[in-house]
């Protein structure tokens, strides 16, 4: 990782399509080492779950509707691993970037209907999500559920819930953060999967709140 770091750092001061194509090769060298270290992981991590797609995000930018064409490419490598669904929910992302990589995942954008029924869940019930988030490991890799929320309680639910801070969220993301130094140790690979598989119980407590009814009952 550290071909990758210093190249992403070359290219954040120098974001422009003169100096990436003099600077092609070094970039397809990266980006290969990249697709190897990401690709293994994948195959980590379908030992442990159900993945069904790998999506390595371009280092280009779509700029074909932006007002503002400079700084074409990203300043990052970043790649995600959905689960199989319907059953499965849960997104998990890596992003290589100098000093702002992180392993992370969630559920960044869920449909109106899967977020009411989130919300709907921790109206009446946050024990579980609760001893989810207090566990030792959790709070260790993430801390807690980040995510943006709207600014007031969502129509029809209470302001004054005690579980309103969750109710607002329109995310539920966790994140650990690396230093370079860390994405460059020969351990790196390994925490990212273990930071992975620490979010199954977060995952796996989502997939069974999205997968039936208010009454429990299976919806598939």
């Amino acid at each position: 990782m550290k071909q990758a770091l210093e190249f992403l750092k070359l290219l954040s001061q120098n974001n422009n399509r003169e100096w990436f194509a003099k600077n092609k090769s070094e970039y397809d060298s990266v980006a290969k080492e990249n697709k190897a270290f990401f690709n293994q992981i994948y195959t980590e991590l379908q030992e442990h779950d159900h993945l069904k797609d790998i999506h390595m995000y371009r280092i280009y930018r779509d700029l074909r509707f932006s007002k503002d064409q400079s700084n074409p490419y990203k300043t990052n490598f970043g790649v995600g691993y959905s689960r199989s669904k319907p059953m499965l929910r849960g997104g998990y992302y890596i992003q290589i970037e100098p000093n702002n990589s992180f392993v992370g995942g969630g559920f960044w954008g869920p449909e109106a209907k899967d977020l009411l029924r989130i919300r709907k869940e921790f109206e009446i019930n946050t024990s579980e999500i609760e001893k989810i988030t207090a566990d030792e490991t959790f709070v260790k890799y993430f801390g807690k559920i980040n995510g943006e929320s709207v600014k007031t309680a969502p129509r029809g639910f209470d302001k004054n819930h005690p579980a309103i801070d969750l109710i607002r969220k329109k995310q539920y993301v966790v994140m650990r953060k690396f230093t370079d130094k860390e994405v460059m140790s020969g351990s790196f690979q390994k925490e990212a999967v273990l930071t992975l598989l620490a979010m199954r119980p977060f995952f796996d407590y989502m997939s069974d709140v999205l997968t039936t009814d208010l009454n429990g009952e299976p919806l598939f």
